[in-house]
């Protein structure tokens, strides 16, 4: 893991997100996005409408503008620039994680065309297209690379990992760019609001009185590169996990069977049992399945001394970029020793089976897990290290 970065409500660039987490102040605000009337709060970008598509007019729309954003944060635009002339362009690949890809554009050319008929301006080939993510961050990064924009629910950008460590390990590329980008836009709000999902207040993840989830939209980046071309100190991805269960098109099993093995796979892959782990950056969507779920399978696997929280009462829940997004947050907390808690959460769900963190605590590990999990059953989780912290103590 060379470089990382994350775009999301609460700023631009890791540094804004460090000090949010730190003083625990959310980004969430009550929906405020043009057109739309779900009585909810919302995790929105500021500057997203003012990019400039100037000599780029087919790329518009609001999902790539947030991926410019995003590229544009830490001088991460730079740091690929480098590894593609280290390696070459044709020798760094991309993966992006997404969940409605530029749709919002698509939304956007039937309303003002009356139903009919797109607008001019809106009749864009490389906007209206499941893969414009993807496509968009390689034209911008230059990169000739492999390209392949993922979609599978909220795992999404988790995903792309797994997918980059199977790139690497075969050698088809030598550097490979992640990330995962998810904006805000009218099927996603209206959508969850018809599943009765959406909070009309922050959302409160594993909270006694959480009512359901605040939709937010980031854009997030890393770099991977394999180990003998990184200084040995970086952080580094030391395993992945994912399954498939299929129990429901939104609800999981009972107990989180799927979210167990998906667990259970990374910590085999890392070597690792379980009580290693530091900090696990949970999924803690705050809907009632699904929280009562996940806090079943860490119960299994792991012991209550292992801190564990949501971050989306910072964030809200970002769908196909929340992979990206808690990755990132994962590997700060790695970086600086502060694990956040979970914001908003008062009074734990009574009988949650995990002692979910409240705070945030200070403290050095070495080993961090980020857990994703969507609809369909699509699971994924990532072990992460830092090799710098001596033993294989949490803390």
């Amino acid at each position: 893991m060379t470089a990382w970065t994350a775009t999301s409500a609460v700023g631009r660039g890791n540094e804004a997100l460090v000090t949010a987490l730190a003083a625990r102040r959310g980004g969430l605000r009550r929906n405020d996005f043009p057109h739309s009337n779900v009585d909810s709060w919302i995790g929105r970008v500021d500057g997203v409408e003012a990019v400039d598509w100037t000599g780029e007019p087919d790329w518009e729309s609001r999902n790539n503008a947030l991926a410019r954003l995003g590229l544009e944060a830490d001088g991460f635009d730079g740091i690929v620039a480098e590894a593609r002339e280290r390696f070459g362009p044709q020798r760094v690949g991309v993966l992006i994680g997404t969940s409605t890809s530029s749709i919002g554009r698509t939304e956007e050319a039937y309303r003002l065309g009356g139903g009919e008929r797109f607008p001019e301006t809106y009749r864009q080939r490389r906007a209206h297209n499941p893969h414009s993510p993807g496509a968009y961050v390689a034209h911008r990064a230059g990169l000739a690379g492999p390209q392949l924009t993922i979609s599978t629910a909220c795992a999404s950008s988790a995903r792309v990992f797994a997918s980059a460590w199977r790139w690497l390990q075969s050698g088809i590329v030598d550097a490979v760019l992640v990330g995962g980008v998810d904006s805000l836009c009218h099927s996603v709000l209206a959508g969850f609001r018809s599943l009765e999902l959406t909070s009309p207040e922050p959302c409160r993840p594993f909270d006694a009185r959480r009512n359901g989830i605040s939709i937010g939209e980031a854009a997030g980046f890393a770099l991977l590169v394999r180990a003998e071309d990184a200084p040995a100190d970086t952080l580094r991805l030391a395993g992945y996990g994912e399954s498939s269960d299929a129990f429901h098109m939104s609800q999981p099993p009972p107990g989180g069977e799927g979210a167990r093995r998906s667990m259970r796979a990374a910590l085999e892959r890392a070597g690792l049992s379980g009580p290693e782990l530091g900090y696990v950056n949970l999924h803690g969507t705050a809907s009632q399945a699904n929280d009562t779920a996940e806090a079943e399978a860490l119960a299994a696997l792991l012991p209550a001394s292992v801190v564990a929280a949501s971050t989306k009462g910072w964030t809200g829940h970002t769908l196909g970029a929340a992979g990206i997004l808690e990755a990132v947050i994962t590997l700060e907390a790695l970086r600086t020793g502060l694990l956040p808690g979970t914001l908003n959460l008062e009074e734990r769900e009574t009988g949650l089976a995990f002692p979910v963190a409240m705070d945030n605590t200070e403290r050095p590990v070495r080993y961090a897990m980020s857990n994703s999990f969507g609809f369909g059953g699509n699971n994924c989780s990532l072990v992460f290290e830092n090799p710098g912290m001596a033993g294989g103590a949490a803390s």
